[in-house]
């Protein structure tokens, strides 16, 4: 007969095992995360925070928008990743004349057994760049967007299931430029990350400069071109589907107190009280903000959440949740000024508390 004595010791001693396979699962993960950072910095200088972002939207399922100019490593760097995870990668130049089947596929008629049959498009993917895609069309806008939310298409009278994983990350011009069509709110709502681009320093941009003149040739037959960046991507992936599963779960894990759910709850409803904004952020961001904040700590080798990940979050997470009105804007305000004030007042009630898990 087991006496209670017995149980507790034999419950104490699966937890203890529990707690150790947990965290020998931690850091692997983490160890998972270095070797993904370690091979994307092999060809991409600099982009620390940009890599950050989209191993965060990777760990929770959710799509990133990147906006800024041409020629800052963006296809470099979603192709990188996608290589040192073994994922699938496809990349759509968003056009004016481009047409929602070119994004989703279509019916193709078999001229031999005069039937059908399902073309699919480049969508059928795990990581789709969508390539200045506020230069096409709303209703091509709107085929992407749709797919993104309910991770399937409908081609024909067929529905199919998108790859699992399915991360879009899009980037998007100026709305100042030329030929550009301004994303609507509704859409934007769908990405749970927009992450403004930056130049590259001097020192990075120095360094960009002598790799490529680094680069040399590469012979062809009987003759030869330039080598880029994408001919030393190395093809070995760094980690299996096993590992990114793994990281999905290790997410989960990361404690998320009630205290920074009740922080995370004030800035949105902030943005909604706020007389300088015409419309406020959408319980959407209050769970993006969330999802992204456990999955930062992750990255940064922690198993619960600060302060810290919410202030670095916020700016990508509701920057582009909100939109200012008239008075402000006659004001010479901007979004980010209304935000970081927004922020600042909850950084002063969790002043104090540096370190502590919120």
């Amino acid at each position: 007969m087991v006496t209670r004595l017995e149980e507790r010791m034999t419950d104490s001693a699966t937890h203890e095992t529990s707690k150790r396979r947990n965290e020998m699962n931690f850091d692997e993960t983490h160890a998972f995360i270095d070797r993904i950072r370690s091979r994307i910095a092999e060809v991409v200088v600099g982009q620390e925070v940009v890599v950050e972002r989209l191993l965060i939207a990777l760990f929770t399922g959710g799509h990133v928008l990147l906006q800024g100019v041409p020629g800052l490593a963006k296809t470099l760097l979603v192709s990188a990743m996608a290589k040192s995870v073994h994922l699938e990668f496809s990349r759509i130049q968003f056009t004016v004349d481009l047409l929602p089947s070119d994004i989703v596929g279509s019916e193709i008629l078999d001229q031999k057994s005069n039937d059908f049959r399902v073309h699919q498009g480049p969508i059928f993917t795990n990581l789709l760049l969508a390539d200045e895609i506020n230069r096409a069309a709303p209703k091509v806008q709107s085929a992407l967007l749709e797919a993104m939310q309910e991770h399937k298409v409908t081609i024909g009278n067929e529905t199919f299931a998108l790859p699992a994983p399915f991360l879009v990350i899009a980037t998007q011009n100026p709305v100042e430029q030329s030929g550009t069509f301004e994303l609507p709110e509704a859409q934007l709502d769908r990405f749970m990350l927009c992450h403004r681009l930056t130049y590259p320093t001097p020192e990075e941009e120095r360094e960009v400069l002598m790799r490529n003149a680094r680069l040399g040739i590469r012979r062809e037959g009987s003759g030869a071109v330039a080598r880029t960046e994408f001919d030393v991507l190395e093809h070995s992936p760094v980690g299996t589907g096993g590992d990114l599963i793994a990281a999905m779960e290790a997410v989960q894990d990361i404690h998320v107190s009630e205290t920074f759910a009740d922080h995370v709850v004030e800035i949105v409803n902030q943005t909604r009280q706020d007389d300088r904004l015409d419309f406020g952020c959408s319980p959407r961001a209050g769970i993006a903000l969330i999802k992204s904040a456990r999955a930062r700590a992750l990255i940064q080798g922690r198993h619960y959440v600060v302060p810290d990940d919410l202030f670095a979050l916020a700016e990508d997470v509701m920057l582009h949740r909100i939109r200012l009105n008239y008075e402000a804007l006659a004001d010479g305000l901007t979004g980010t000024d209304v935000l970081q004030q927004i922020m600042a007042g909850v950084g002063r009630k969790v002043a104090g508390r540096n370190g502590q898990t919120v």
